[in-house]
């Protein structure tokens, strides 16, 4: 298969994923609002691979991580204009891994919730509009 069908397959596949999670995110919140950390779960991680669906477009390789902060720099090498964008998705990085175990922090509030969400539908669509309609989920 020619480099440029695997580049489109590969980076739509991240966008899919991605398109996954923030619908479970969305689902999960009308279910039950005591779902609060599995929905800052899946933004963080829709978020996370719509960066990375941005880095695979444009070839550039990345390391396994979920530090929004370390893919960030890398999208910013290719667009400087995405800074804004990056800097307020950091914040959801925690989200990744601290409420799916139990200890004692604090669940997110419905406020925390709900800006998780509002930042990864704002990652959504910028790095969509960035990327060719074929690379679309």
């Amino acid at each position: 298969m020619p480099h440029d069908l695997v580049r489109i397959e590969e980076t739509k596949s991240w966008f899919k994923k991605a398109l996954e999670d923030l619908r479970t995110a969305e689902q999960c919140l009308k279910a039950n609002p005591s779902l609060n950390p599995s929905v800052v779960f899946h933004c963080q991680q829709s978020a996370e691979k719509m960066f990375k669906g941005f880095l695979c477009w444009h070839d550039q390789r990345f390391r396994k991580t979920h530090s929004i902060e370390e893919i960030g720099e890398l999208c910013l090498k290719i667009d400087k204009t995405l800074k804004l964008l990056i800097d307020e998705a950091v914040v959801l990085t925690p989200y990744a891994w601290s409420f799916r175990y139990p200890g004692g922090i604090d669940e997110p509030t419905d406020e925390e919730t709900q800006m998780a969400l509002t930042i990864t539908k704002k990652v959504f669509k910028e790095i969509l509009s960035r990327a060719p309609q074929e690379t679309h989920p």
